[in-house]
């Protein structure tokens, strides 16, 4: 208990010296989105689990990955492409959209879920894998002061393919390198059960 009020205030530290608040509108946002709703749909529950839902998503969040895009912080080839053209108030406007609409709910696998559970609420003390919960909360709502993102419901293949990316450092858009650190203590095995887990998380 004493680590997690530990990796909470860790947290809660670096979001407040980043976090600020977006000033998008929404409605706008809607009439911008027609180009992303062909991988994210129009919602923001996209239909291919390789693309994530942004449905429900902080807007602070959204538009920091925007701005990470944009500035060469977060690397997707498709992604870049996608934001070139976009202005800042474009960014603000999308993320505001996106943040304002309900994400569709998923399922875990039931063979999987006590190992993810037993990570997303502990950790691994042996290995010194930190509680998802930690940060992203015990129902994994994020913190959205801090742009700590909302993960519950999010399809498991993009979670583990975004755990992998940190663990290799093919992703490296973390505040203080924390997700970075966290995943290169995870095996393959535990990164599949707590994405897992966290897909099905309601």
């Amino acid at each position: 208990m004493k680590k997690l009020v530990v990796i909470a205030a860790t947290c809660a530290l670096f979001g407040s010296a980043t976090a600020a608040l977006a000033a998008g509108d929404a409605a706008a946002g809607k009439a911008k989105s027609a180009t992303c709703a062909a991988c994210h749909n129009a919602d923001g529950n996209s239909a291919n689990p390789q693309y994530p839902k942004l449905a429900g998503q902080g807007e602070g969040y959204l538009l920091k990955q925007l701005q990470d895009y944009k500035s060469g912080a977060r690397v997707n080839a498709i992604m870049a492409g996608m934001v070139a053209p976009l202005s800042p108030q474009d960014m603000e406007d999308l993320s505001a959209y996106y943040a304002s609409q309900q994400i569709a709910r998923g399922a875990a696998d039931p063979a999987l879920a006590p190992v993810g559970e037993a990570i997303f609420r502990g950790g691994n003390l042996n290995s010194g894998v930190s509680a998802c919960m930690a940060c992203h909360g015990p129902n994994g709502a994020g913190i959205p002061a801090a742009k700590f993102p909302a993960i519950a419901a999010q399809h498991a293949e993009y979670t583990e393919l975004q755990l992998k990316a940190f663990r290799a450092m093919e992703r490296a858009n973390d505040a203080g390198q924390m997700m970075r650190s966290i995943a290169s203590k995870m095996t393959d095995a535990e990164i599949k059960a707590v994405s897992s887990y966290i897909q099905g998380l309601q």
